[in-house]
């Protein structure tokens, strides 16, 4: 299953603040002394160099695997950080989750870290984390080497199936994979949650003094910050989440009709990458073929070239891409517009000329001890078929597969098969929490939504800043999946604002993209102010 764009593709990722309104009570900001003075940490964090020379420091904590039952089995929990860069300055620690779910914390932070706000680099170290059941952490693992799990990857097609037969395969193979799991550790299945995952964040919190939570969420760190948020409404310091999920759609709260489908239908995932898509097939069109090697001309003349393309693959394939591994690889792409547009239109353009494309490069290794932690389809499965209700009939896929195919294209066929170890997983989730999601914070969260993402749709910001009992939605006129590896800085500056002292952009403002798809290297980021004040609710500066 891929929630997240595949490991080598996720890789690959100032404008003026009005006037602030002061609150009449100003609060302390972590870092900074209180009456009370900060708590005291509930573990301990041995930090060293990740590396031999490395800018980033690595630890282990131990954590309970039932935070029910504290003195039970414990995990462990593989972080990593970057002190802040600004002497004197420092203050706190920024937690950041990179989504997934299954993003392994302690190598996307690296690789992301020059995309963080430069004044959020200078005065917060940023700590990331590998969690429950992923990457070098305690790790949902399957297969008791490799070349099993290369064997298991092998027995169905990429991408998408195909017919009855390569349904057949994916059936068997998600099921094949839910016994294997049960079989090797049942009991950790049962505690990779969402609220499992938040309580680490809290025990974590406390372990690095901060007397409230500073977090960024991407994507599935959305719906972790505002569980988290839900559980601890006190400890809430400053949090940013950007490109969101519905809460509701993830717990199944919805409409008798939306609660029969899988977890990426009801978040419209589908209906989100179809419009990207339709997006990335106009800008193309309108484009030379110097920017996009794709381009026929026109828009209208791409679109019918990459629908020919598409079923030409479905009888023709080339080499190894047939028409499944294809549509994974073109929604994937769409998550980063540079370089992962311009890279999409060259492979496309391969197939289209009937040559198999090659690899694209991907960026050196962060320098963390594992680089590439083991990161097989059963951690995302296991976080996801545990937490969010699925059906439970695989014969119920292909009829769902019609019916999203029809209101999202191709693209509706690769959302609907990514839940489809649902079907058959063996466990669910001990500590799940499903609402309400209104609980009043310490302090307001800043919600931040892509107009044009192929991952989780603009509406699900919007729900996100709606459920929330004090939110502000921050727009970003762009493309691609995140705002943090489709940058702007406007969004940037508002980021850096609020995470430093609390300043939430004025209602309704909205950030244009700093370089949009298969256009100049011109910058082209903006604001446009909405209406209404901002709160200047956090006293953090030295």
């Amino acid at each position: 299953m891929h929630i997240s764009a595949p490991t080598g593709r996720r890789r690959a990722c100032a404008a003026a603040v009005a006037a602030v309104v002061t609150c009449a009570t100003a609060l302390a900001g972590p870092g900074l002394a209180t009456a009370d003075g900060p708590p005291a940490p509930a573990m301990k964090l041995d930090w060293s160099p990740c590396v031999k020379g490395s800018p980033f420091d690595c630890a282990t904590a131990k954590v309970p695997l039932d935070h029910g039952d504290p003195g039970g089995r414990s995990i462990d929990l593989a972080l990593v950080k970057r002190k802040a860069t600004g002497p004197g300055r420092r203050i706190g620690t920024l937690f950041f989750n990179p989504g997934g779910p299954g993003g392994p914390g302690t190598v996307q932070m690296p690789q992301n870290y020059e995309s963080f706000p430069r004044e959020v680099r200078e005065r917060f170290d940023i700590v990331s984390w590998d969690p429950r059941g992923i990457g070098s952490s305690t790790a949902v693992n399957c297969f008791a080497d490799s070349t099993q799990a290369q064997a298991w990857a092998a027995s169905k097609t990429a991408g998408v199936p195909v017919g009855e037969k390569e349904r057949a395969a994916w059936i068997a193979a998600y099921r094949d994979l839910g016994r294997r799991c049960q079989q090797r550790d049942p009991q950790l299945l049962r505690h990779v949650s969402t609220t499992d995952t938040a309580r680490d964040l809290e025990q974590l919190r406390q372990a690095v003094g901060d007397p409230q939570l500073t977090y960024l969420g991407i994507s599935y760190g959305t719906y972790l910050g505002a569980t988290y948020a839900n559980l601890f409404p006190d400890k809430v310091r400053a949090m940013v989440l950007d490109s969101n999920w519905d809460p509701r759609a993830w717990t199944n709260d919805a409409s008798d009709a939306a609660a029969r489908l899988t977890t990426m239908l009801r978040l419209g995932s589908d209906r989100g990458a179809a419009e990207v898509l339709d997006e990335f097939l106009r800008l193309c069109g309108a484009a030379t073929t110097a920017r996009c090697p794709f381009s026929a001309g026109s828009p209208e003349a791409t679109r019918a070239k990459f629908d020919q393309l598409l079923r030409r693959l479905r009888t023709d394939p080339v080499g190894a891409w047939s028409y499944g591994p294809a549509v994974g690889d073109v929604v994937g792409s769409l998550y980063s517009v540079l370089p992962g547009w311009a890279d999409l239109a060259g492979r496309l353009q391969d197939l289209w000329q009937g040559r198999a494309p090659q690899p694209s490069a991907l960026p050196p290794a962060p320098p963390v001890p594992d680089p590439s932690p083991y990161a097989g389809e059963e951690q995302p499965t296991a976080v996801v078929c545990g937490d969010s209700p699925n059906p439970r009939d695989p014969d119920a896929y292909p009829a769902m597969e019609e019916a999203s195919a029809a209101r999202a294209g191709d693209a509706g066929r690769y959302w609907t098969w990514a839940t489809v170890g649902c079907a058959t997983w063996p466990a669910v989730a001990q500590d799940t929490y499903r609402g309400p999601w209104n609980k009043r914070t310490a302090h307001p969260v800043l919600v931040v939504g892509t107009t044009h993402d192929p991952a989780t749709p603009y509406s699900g910001s919007q729900a996100m800043a709606r459920e929330l009992a004090d939110a502000r939605l921050l727009t970003h006129e762009g493309y691609g999946h995140t705002a943090l590896v489709n940058p702007s800085s406007c969004v940037q500056a508002h980021e850096s604002r609020y995470l430093v002292d609390g300043t939430l952009p004025p209602e309704g403002t909205k950030c244009r993209q700093d370089r949009p798809p298969f256009s100049s290297d011109e910058p082209q980021g903006a604001v446009s102010a909405g209406e209404g004040g901002t709160a200047n609710i956090l006293t953090s500066r030295p």
